[in-house]
């Protein structure tokens, strides 16, 4: 449901979405701008109000945010009929560069998958299944084997201690760079 709140001089528009699987509010901001309340079924309206009041600032911070930040790749507006268009050659990609860039980190995988994930690029569970975008094909070649190597680290670390980051700068002593220029490409 659309609404809008009067802050001061300005006014926050917001889109109020209910899920049964929400536990919690949840407010985010996305990348073109759009703001999405997220709460659990039950939550009165009130608080609702009450909420997007309290994260005003925030939210007026995070729009300010988005504004300045450069187009979005014309890759982060596909959909389905892409994702199932490149998913393939998505895999064998990503599967090719595991093979070449694995043993550097030693480490070995249960299975790969390739999704039209919105939030992000990769994704390791604790199982060892690794997940990719299947917009990684369409990233430079250095972003790509960063975010191979991200997960591969994982298998050995998962979690984000020094550890971690020691294990990924091992491979990629530059990965701090990297990952500051891989966040300026979101994935919508």
């Amino acid at each position: 449901m659309k609404k809008e709140i009067k802050v001061g001089d300005s006014t926050i528009s917001y889109t109020h979405r209910r899920s049964a699987r929400a536990r919690r509010m949840r407010l985010a901001v996305g990348r073109d701008g759009a703001v999405v309340l997220t709460t659990p079924v039950r939550t009165s309206d009130h608080f609702v109000d009450g909420f997007v009041l309290r994260h005003a600032r925030w939210v007026m911070a995070a729009l300010a945010r988005v504004r300045s930040l450069p187009p979005l790749d014309p890759v982060a507006r596909y959909g389905r009929r892409e994702y199932l268009l490149h998913r393939e050659a998505a895999r064998s990609f990503v599967l090719a560069r595991i093979a070449a860039l694995a043993p550097s980190l030693g480490v070995s995988f249960a299975r790969v998958a390739i999704r039209n994930q919105k939030t992000c690029w990769g994704s390791c569970s604790r199982k060892g299944n690794l997940n990719f975008s299947y917009k990684i094909l369409f990233l430079p070649a250095h972003l790509q084997d960063y975010v191979i190597i991200h997960e591969l680290a994982h298998l050995r670390e998962l979690n984000y201690s020094p550890l971690f980051w020691a294990l990924v700068g091992s491979v990629m002593p530059d990965h701090a760079t990297l990952r500051r220029e891989l966040r300026s490409r979101r994935l919508l």
